[in-house]
C-alpha cells in the first residue's frame, strides 16, 4: 500500500467538491480551464469529457454552451443585474450567491437549446429530442443534472434543467441510479469509511470501489493500493473521496 499525504485545503479540491448556500467555492480554477464554446469555458477534464458526450448525440448542432466558468466578480455582476431586473425571489431561486456558485469551480455548465434568443439565467432545455438524449446519456461521461425537481430544499436552488456539474465517473452514475442530489451522495458516502468496505460499481467490465477519508485536522494519510488507478477528491466539507479501479 501507498500513502498518500494531503493537506488541509485538499479538502476544498477536486471534482466532488459540494458548492451551495452552505459551503463556498475555495478552488482557483484559472490555470485549469479549456473553452468548450464562445465566451464559456470549464474545467479541462470535464470539458473533454461534455465534448465527447456531444460528439455521441451528434448535441452541439442543436444544443449551445450558456454559462461555464465565472469569475467571483461576474457572479456578483449577474447576481446585482437580477436582483434590479427580477427581484429578490427570483434572484434567489435561479442565482446563487456570490462565493457559493458552482460556476466559480469551472466544473459546472448551463446549456440551452439552440433558437434565436437564449435567456441567460433560465435557458430552455427540454426533456425530448438532442437535449433528452443528453440528459439520458450525461452519467456515463460524469454529469449530473445538479437541481433536480423535488430536491429544492436540499440544493437550496430550483429546478433547473438546464444547469449540469460534473463530477467524474463512476460518481455520476451511483448518483443516477439512487436518484441523489450532490448534498445526499456527500453524506451516503460517508457510510464507507474504509478501503475495504468500499461502495462499488461495475462498469464496462471493471469494478470502481468508492470509500471516505476523514480529513485530519492538519494533514491526512490516504493510504491506496497503486497496483490499480487511484483518484482522491476533496469534499469541500470534511473529507476525500477515494476512488479505485480494479
Amino acid at each position: 500500500m501507498k500513502e498518500i499525504k494531503l493537506k488541509k485545503e485538499d479538502v476544498h479540491k477536486g471534482p466532488l467538491i459540494l458548492v451551495n448556500p452552505q459551503y463556498q467555492a475555495a478552488w482557483n480554477m484559472t490555470e485549469r480551464l479549456s473553452t468548450v464554446g464562445p465566451g464559456v469555458q470549464l474545467e479541462r477534464e470535464a470539458a473533454t469529457l461534455l465534448g465527447e458526450l456531444m460528439q455521441q448525440i451528434g448535441g452541439w448542432s442543436s444544443i449551445a454552451p450558456v454559462s461555464g466558468w465565472r469569475s467571483l466578480e461576474e457572479q456578483q455582476n449577474i447576481w446585482d443585474a437580477s436582483l434590479r431586473e427580477n427581484g429578490p425571489e427570483y434572484t434567489r431561486t435561479y442565482v446563487a450567491l456570490p462565493g457559493h456558485s458552482e460556476h466559480q469551480t469551472g466544473l459546472a455548465i448551463d446549456l440551452g437549446l439552440r433558437q434565436e434568443s437564449i435567456d441567460f439565467i433560465c435557458p430552455d432545455f427540454p426533456d425530448t429530442g438532442v437535449c433528452g438524449m443528453f440528459k439520458q446519456k450525461a452519467a456515463d461521461y460524469g454529469f449530473i443534472l445538479r437541481y433536480p425537481a423535488g430536491k429544492e430544499d436540499i440544493t437550496g436552488i430550483g429546478c433547473e434543467p438546464w444547469h449540469f456539474r460534473y463530477v467524474g465517473i463512476p460518481h455520476a452514475k451511483i448518483m443516477a441510479e439512487n436518484g441523489q442530489t450532490l448534498e445526499e451522495y456527500t453524506e451516503y458516502i460517508r457510510q464507507f469509511d474504509s478501503p475495504l468496505h468500499p461502495c462499488c460499481i461495475r462498469m464496462e467490465g471493471r469494478a470502481i470501489c468508492v470509500s471516505y477519508i476523514p480529513a485530519d485536522t492538519a494533514e491526512t494519510v490516504a493510504k491506496v493500493n497503486e497496483a490499480v488507478p487511484y483518484r482522491i477528491s476533496g469534499n469541500n466539507v470534511d473529507g476525500f473521496v477515494l476512488t479505485q479501479w480494479t
